[in-house]
């Protein structure tokens, strides 16, 4: 009776450890926040991205407490459209997501993005660690020199800390898959797939 009783207390010590190793080596999540006008269609250049776990279209680089859309774009609230993404670190690197936003931003406009103008449609990367704020100066010059041969303009995305992020309404979230039609007919009247093959020469892929 002892023997299997102590056989299985070392059962359950073992069962036990395997779940501590297994919690502790179980990939957790990092967070991205990127700006580049409508966060319709940031989220959309997004969640095409192996590794994202999820998108959330919202408000970032304000002070006013639980802004509202309807604020936020009167342009006077310091609050800039953009979406937090969610990732998983041992499937997409964060330098794999700033790829995916340089190709997704017109980077010589800073007065808005495509037929988007205004404050709140600034482009600009929220680091969220030193770590995310070295990589993306690191990939603005990268970016600088590779667009130099091309063009005489400077790149003006703006790199910034993260500060508080503010969920938009209900319905603005997956607006490209609850609403395709009109998603669709707005994203090719503002442009912005002509003017990023344009800039960057490329398929739009990601």
């Amino acid at each position: 009776m002892l023997r299997r009783l102590l056989g299985a207390l070392g059962l359950a010590v073992l069962i036990a450890g395997s779940s501590v190793a297994i919690s502790q080596t179980a990939p957790s999540t990092a967070v991205a926040t990127f700006g580049s006008g409508c966060f319709w269609c940031t989220e959309s250049d997004f969640d095409k991205v192996a590794g994202v776990v999820d998108t959330t279209s919202g408000f970032m680089g304000g002070t006013l407490a639980n802004p509202s859309y309807d604020m936020v774009v009167t342009g006077k609230t310091g609050y800039v459209e953009v979406v937090r993404i969610t990732y998983d670190p041992s499937k997409v690197t964060y330098q794999r997501l700033l790829d995916v936003y340089w190709r997704n931003v017109d980077p010589f406009d800073a007065a808005g993005q495509f037929c988007d103008k205004g404050n709140h449609y600034r482009p600009v990367i929220f680091a969220h660690t030193p770590e995310q704020k070295k990589l993306a100066d690191e990939s603005k010059v990268a970016k600088a020199k590779e667009l130099a041969a091309k063009f005489k303009f400077p790149v003006v995305v703006s790199i910034e800390e993260a500060m508080p992020f503010t969920a938009a309404e209900a319905y603005h979230q997956d607006f490209y898959k609850k609403n395709p039609g009109h998603y669709n007919r707005y994203r090719t009247g503002c442009g912005r797939d002509a003017r990023l093959e344009k800039v960057w020469a490329k398929p739009i892929t990601n």
